[in-house]
Parts: C-alpha cells; structure tokens; sequence
C-alpha cells in the first residue's frame, strides 16, 4: 500500500509467490511446440517431478500409455486452447513413481512478454470418481431390489409432495411415474389410521413427535376405480444434507387381509343379527300371547259398558267404539306378528298400498311434529293395489318413515326446506311402489347395497334390527326393497309389492 491508501500494482516477485502457494496444480506450456515452460510446487508434488525435470517431458512421459491419453490427443487438446481461448478434458497423468491418476484438466489460453502460451489447471478427481461409482452402484442396487420385491418405497415431502416412487409403488397405487412424481400422495389415496380418517399433517407429526421415528398408516389407494387397495405403509422421517425433513413409506398390499377383515366383521354382526332376531321371536310370541287375553278381555269390559249407558249417551258411546278400534288394531297387529314370528303359512290380502300409507301416516306425523319435520306427502291417484299383509306392511311403512324423520334430526339442518320426508306412492306395471326421501346423514361408508344386513344401530334408542325386519317382511311377501343415496345428501329407501294376479283391488 502507498501512503494515500491507494493499490498498487503487484510485481512479478508477488505474482510468482501467489502461484507458488497455490493448491491447484498448474502447467504452463509454450503455444507453439507445447513444451512446458513451469509449473507450480502443487504440480510438482503431485507429478513427482522437480520444475527441471518437467521441462524436458512430453505427454508420454508424464500421462497414462492407454490409448486415449496418447500425445496426439494430448497436442490437440492444448491447440484447442491455443485457437479457441480456452479447452477442457479429464487426462489421466502418470506420476514419476508410475501411479496414475485422474485429472479435470482445463486450458486457457494466456499473453506473455514471450509470446503465447497455454496455462493448465488440474485437480486430482480419483476421490470423487470412486464416490461416483459407489453411488452408481447403490442405486443400481436399490433399483434392482425395487423391481423384485413387492414391498413399494416412496419418498415424500414434509407437504405431502412425492419425490421418488419404485415401480412397485407405482403399480400398487395404481398409478405412472409422470403422474405421482411431483404431485400429493392425497391424490392418489386416503390416509387412515386406527379405523379413522387421518390428514398429512397428522401423520407426520405422529412420525417426528413419537419416540420412534417410525410409525404405521394404511393408504386405501383410489386406483383401480373398479377395485381400490389398501396399503399398509411405514412411515420414516428423514432429514436431508440442507436439513429439510422428508419421510420415507415403504408399503406392501394388504387387500386380502383387509378384506378378510370386514368380511369377518360382517359375519360377527351377522351373527349377532341372527341371535337378537331369534331373541326377538321369542319375546314377539311372548308378548302376543300375553296381550291377546287382556286385549279380548279389555274389548268384552267395552261391549259390557255399551249395554248398560242410557240413551243419549252418543259422546260417550263414541269415545268408546273409538277406543274399541284400537283395542281391535292392537289385537290385529299381535295376530300378525305372532303369525310372522312363529313362521304360520303367510295369507296374503289385496289391499290398496295408499290406503295403509294414509293410515301410518298419523303415526308418523305425531313423530315428525315432535322434532320440527315436515311431511310432503304424493300418494298416487287412485287405488295403487298389492297383494300383501296389511298389518305388517303398515310396519314398514311407518319404520322407513320414522327412520328418515330420525336422520333429519340428527343432522339439525337450519334450512326448513331441508327438514322435511317426503313420501310417495307409484304403480309400475303389475306393482305397487312407496319411496321415503330424506336429507339426513346416509349410510355410513355409502354401503346401501349391505344396509338391510347391518344388525347393528346408530340411534340412541331402538332395537337395530328394524331395517333387517323391514326386509324380511317386504322379501317373504315376494316383494323388493332396496335404498339409494338421494342428492346432495340424505337417502331414498323404497319398496315394491306386486299386484293382484287379475289386476284388481
């Protein structure tokens, strides 16, 4: 530095001690002949050679005797230099002890005092071409074992982002490497843990708050539409270089054993359906044998009453025959299930599917006034006739009702427009059909196809085995039930009943 503070320029002694200290191997070599004019103390050391006795060598001295590093290619690398400014290679050089190494050697042409001339720089890279190969063939490895295992691996983002996908996991999740690479896992399938639906977020904090950094998740994947998988998946979290967390999912198939799963599952309800229906016969025939004797005895009290009121008494002899109709529904009603339960010859009646709407839709009415539904009924014109018994078709009747009034309970919707049941009736051809349309929750995990085999119930109270019955009753009567979902929620049951065989009432 000057006294003024300002830099001066740096004389040749200096340059000459800069090159000298530094670690990069350096070789300056004439334009024209493509001597070697010097070389630092690094490219001596690594050549093994004193400045004096590189001077004199040329490429076969100091390179590898293999054929791609003869002179030749050596001088046109280095013109290369010379005509373009600047040339690159990775030369494999030879030490004076004869140990060979490979160099990323690069050329650049440079203006001396003396002329033209060619400065090299080289590195030893034997160190990270080894490191190359080594991850070359552990990734040949991990490749090789994705491909032959059906275990799948996948690498994931903390936001849920998929990196890296083996084949395997891209046939599990049914699914291509374009597609999955780059986008969310949620895409491709459902989280579940514990029987519950479980969210990215919860998963990954499960892996990284747990003493172990393992845990478990079950992916139900959404592909094939046709028949979905379940996949059982560790989830690992790991940090990278940059110190970002990402997980690790190795996942396997699980379907059959899923499956076997809720096929069990439904076989223990089953099971349990049949033990509370045969409990339920037995008590049904308890009870009808119990009531029939009060009932005929309450009847006989009411014709005994009668005889003896004096004229003028009609208010009172109303009350009474109004009481005696319901004495003798009750008393139809234990006939009827007695006759079901204790599996009597079934007698079928011709009777009009409108008219046993009309009269369950009191009872109805009464339970949807409790809890602030409305009804909206549309019965048919006229006469819709089915053969059927009358009784216990009213049972279903007003089961299908008071469930859907029920579901709309549970789900408390503010709009009025959505707390009303609709009910109607239909002719089809030779049958009779009743459909009940609610806006409640539906059945849950959409399995209409199976919702009259459910013994089990979601109510507070209640048996469970009210849908069960409803199909035993409709089905023994050679009619059809079923249920479909209804839109943007709730659900539509129906029933049908065929007509008189001769087509009247």
């Amino acid at each position: 530095m000057n006294p003024s503070g300002t830099a001066e320029e740096l004389c040749a002694e200096d340059r000459a001690a800069l090159l000298d200290a530094a670690t990069q191997c350096i070789l300056v070599h004439d334009a024209a002949t493509k001597d070697i004019l010097w070389a630092n103390p690094a490219a001596c050391s690594m050549l093994e050679f004193t400045l004096d006795e590189l001077r004199p060598l040329k490429a076969p001295d100091m390179s590898s005797q293999a054929w791609q590093y003869r002179r030749s290619l050596g001088r046109a690398w280095l013109q290369e230099a010379v005509e373009r400014g600047h040339s690159r290679i990775q030369w494999r050089y030879r030490s004076k002890s004869g140990r060979e190494f490979p160099t990323d050697a690069r050329a650049t042409r440079v203006e001396l005092s003396t002329g033209p001339a060619v400065l090299v720089q080289f590195r030893d890279i034997e160190r990270e071409q080894e490191l190359e190969r080594t991850l070359l063939r552990t990734t040949d490895l991990v490749e090789a074992l994705a491909r032959r295992t059906v275990t799948g691996a996948l690498a994931v983002r903390a936001d849920g982002t998929v990196e890296y996908a083996t084949d395997s996991a891209l046939v599990q999740l049914g699914t291509s490497r374009d597609e999955l690479v780059g986008a969310s896992l949620l895409d491709f399938g459902d989280l579940v843990e514990g029987g519950r639906p479980v969210a990215w977020d919860e998963v990954l904090a499960s892996a990284t708050s747990s003493s172990s950094p393992l845990t478990s998740v079950r992916i139900h994947a959404r592909r094939p539409e046709d028949a979905r998988r379940w996949l059982e998946a560790s989830v690992e979290t790991t940090t990278a270089v940059d110190g970002s967390c990402g997980v690790v999912l190795l996942v396997h198939d699980v379907t059959p054993r899923v499956r076997a799963e809720v096929q069990r599952e439904r076989e223990v309800h089953h099971e349990n359906y049949l033990a509370r229906y045969n409990a339920m016969g037995d008590m049904a025939m308890a009870i009808a044998h119990e009531l029939g004797q009060p009932l005929s005895a309450a009847s006989n009290y009411l014709d005994g009453i009668a005889r003896l009121l004096p004229d003028g008494e009609a208010g009172l002899e109303l009350g009474m025959n109004g009481a005696r109709r319901q004495i003798e529904r009750a008393r139809s009603i234990v006939t009827s299930l007695k006759g079901f339960v204790g599996h009597l010859e079934h007698v079928e009646q011709e009777t009009d599917l409108n008219a046993i709407v009309t009269e369950c839709l009191y009872f109805v009415e009464l339970r949807a006034r409790s809890v602030g539904v409305r009804l909206e009924v549309d019965l048919a014109d006229g006469p819709v006739p089915v053969r059927c018994e009358r009784v216990l078709t009213g049972q279903v009747v007003v089961n299908l009702c008071s469930n859907a009034v029920d579901e709309i309970a549970a789900v408390d919707p503010v709009d009025p427009a959505e707390r009303v049941v609709r009910v109607r009736t239909s002719r089809d051809g030779g049958w009779g059909r009743f459909a009940v349309e609610d806006r409640g929750r539906g059945v849950p995990g959409q399995d209409y196809d199976r919702v009259f085999e459910s013994a089990a119930t979601s109510k507070q109270h209640g048996s469970g085995i009210g849908l069960g019955l409803s199909y035993r009753i409709i089905t023994r009567q050679h009619g059809m039930i079923g249920a479909v979902p209804a839109y943007p929620r709730g659900s539509v049951f129906t029933f049908a009943l065929p007509g008189p065989v001769d087509g009247t009432t």
